[in-house]
């Protein structure tokens, strides 16, 4: 009989109640979306095409993570280093867009205090980035355990649950990103 793994069962479950926590995040900006009359929304100084290369990015990043997994399975610790690295480095770049973004919209006066938009919008995003900031540091971790040692099956556990849990914000991003920004864009 196959035993659970526990990391990732654990993983699991706490996706779980972050997907639940995304879930009412995204449906407070659907609904405040569709239910603001005015410009509130639909004059926003967002800028989609830019944002879609950051996006572009941070998706990239999932397959860089799935090529560091098949590294570390197949017992080659340079390229489960070499593809963690450009994991995190992925993973910044988006940062950085996001933080690009953010100074452009401040610029203009786009505060979380100005309007509905900005109070759903720096919510939703701000949530996401700082997930994406906790994924990043989990990363690191786990490159500098494999910079100081070899990882053994308790470890690999462990990069599985970060995996599952850096798969999760790029999922969670698309749906963001598609209701936030391609919506102002078409």
């Amino acid at each position: 009989m196959r035993r659970f793994n526990t990391v990732k069962l654990a993983t699991a479950f706490f996706l779980a109640s972050e997907a639940v926590f995304f879930t009412f995040l995204i449906a407070q900006f659907v609904f405040f979306r569709a239910n603001v009359h005015g410009t509130q929304y639909g004059t926003t100084p967002l800028n989609p095409p830019r944002t879609l290369i950051f996006t572009i990015c941070l998706l990239a990043s999932s397959g860089t993570i799935w090529i560091a997994e098949r590294r570390l399975e197949a017992a080659q610790p340079a390229g489960f280093r070499f593809w963690m690295m450009v994991t995190i480095a992925l993973g910044a770049v988006f940062i950085a867009g996001q933080a690009w973004e953010y100074a452009g919209l401040l610029s203009k006066l786009v505060t979380p205090e100005r309007d509905l938009f900005g109070a759903s919008f720096f919510t939703l995003t701000g949530f996401h980035g700082f997930h994406v900031i906790c994924g990043l540091i989990a990363l690191s971790v786990v490159l500098m355990m494999a910079f100081k040692r070899d990882l053994g099956a308790r470890e690999i556990a462990g990069v599985g649950a970060v995996s599952m849990y850096w798969h999760f914000v790029d999922v969670v991003w698309i749906v963001i990103f598609s209701l936030v920004y391609l919506s102002v864009w078409i």
